[in-house]
């Protein structure tokens, strides 16, 4: 197993070329938020916006729709249970995040399906959160697409079957072939398994204990693989890097993080990778970036 390095993002974040337009970082919809789980879906689709993605829809139960225009003016909203409408957003995007806040009642389990039964193999398609324990519970088949996995330990025990006290290296990356896309499993210094290896990320902190950081993960990663193509599965590797190098200049001021000032920060974060190596070691005042 390897150890990632701050090498992933130099590697992934490049200069955005001149002559371009939003379409040309990629189109994410993200599917959860139920009427009970607003707030998930909410962080997961700040994070895809400041990660840059080009445009962002969020599919939800309309419960949120005043909360999410209020905090993400830049995302738009269909209500998930107007089929036509989810069925037409799936067809004109490239990259899918479902689950963070989806719930897990019948009617989370009836748009799973729809999302399932309608993806393309051209797109990527990021599972996290309830889809995951849906798709585990009710033995789901995989959808089509290029697919990414973001269970936690317990989440993995369900996908995976394989107990949490026997979630080792040799078992997980097994378990990964068969689902046919990369892994990311969540837990004190997070794995990410892939058909070209198996990474371990070396840094980040307890002071991340905290709710919404999985949901402000599943955005960076569909915002990361909608922005940077090009970079297939170093993609993955770059957001869940980014993640923590944040929260942790961040947890050197603060007992804990919230996932919101992780999203927040990332902009101002890219831009110094993009300066380049000697530039993007960041620091926090007041909450605020600094060199």
């Amino acid at each position: 197993m390897k150890d990632l390095t701050e090498q992933i993002l130099q590697d992934v974040i490049t200069t955005r070329p001149q002559e371009s337009f939003k379409g040309t970082f990629g189109k994410v919809l993200l599917v959860g938020g139920n009427h009970q789980f607003g707030g998930a879906i909410i962080m997961a689709a700040t994070a895809a916006v400041n990660a840059g993605a080009g445009l962002v829809t969020v599919a939800c139960d309309l419960v949120n729709r005043t909360a999410l225009h209020a905090r993400l003016p830049e995302a738009m909203v269909i209500d998930f249970s107007n089929q036509a409408a989810l069925l037409e957003m799936l067809n004109g995007v490239d990259t899918i995040v479902v689950g963070p806040g989806l719930g897990e009642e019948e009617q989370s389990l009836a748009v799973l399906k729809t999302v399932f039964a309608n993806t393309k193999p051209t797109q990527t398609v990021v599972i996290d959160g309830s889809a995951i324990t849906l798709m585990a519970t009710h033995q789901l088949a995989a959808p089509a697409g290029h697919l990414v996995f973001t269970p936690h330990q317990m989440e993995w025990q369900r996908l995976s079957g394989i107990p949490i006290k026997d979630q080792a290296e040799a078992l997980n990356q097994a378990a990964q072939e068969k689902l046919g896309g990369p892994v990311v499993l969540k837990r004190h210094h997070t794995e990410i398994y892939t058909a070209n290896g198996t990474f371990r990320l070396p840094i980040g902190s307890a002071a991340q204990a905290v709710g919404g950081m999985g949901d402000t993960l599943a955005g960076m990663v569909g915002g990361f693989y909608a922005q940077f193509k090009e970079a297939g599965d170093q993609a993955v590797l770059a957001a869940v890097y980014a993640h923590s190098a944040i929260a942790d200049q961040i947890a050197k001021d603060q007992y804990i993080v919230l996932p919101t000032q992780i999203a927040t920060a990332l902009p101002s974060f890219m831009k110094k990778v993009e300066q380049g190596p000697a530039t993007h070691h960041i620091g926090f005042l007041g909450g605020e970036l600094r060199c």
